[in-house]
């Protein structure tokens, strides 16, 4: 995640190179905090690609071993 834009959007930046604008759900909005430079899964809005929906943020010990694994570059 590069930013928060305020309220329950941000922007992120994709693997294949777009930015786009996401939004979070209520239902994770009060459930969890997301800060700059975290690590998230978006799903792309059928209807407008340059926008997304956040689904989950990964915790530190989770990017550490995706990491490991090579299914992430840091």
């Amino acid at each position: 995640m590069e930013t928060l834009l305020g309220s329950n959007r941000l922007r992120v930046r994709c693997l294949d190179g777009q930015e786009r604008m996401a939004r979070i759900p209520g239902k994770m909005k009060k459930r969890i905090w997301i800060r700059e430079g975290d690590v998230v899964i978006v799903v792309p809005w059928d209807f407008q690609d340059e926008k997304a929906d956040v689904v989950w943020r990964y915790t530190r010990p989770q990017v550490d071993y995706l990491v490991r694994k090579g299914y992430l570059k840091r």
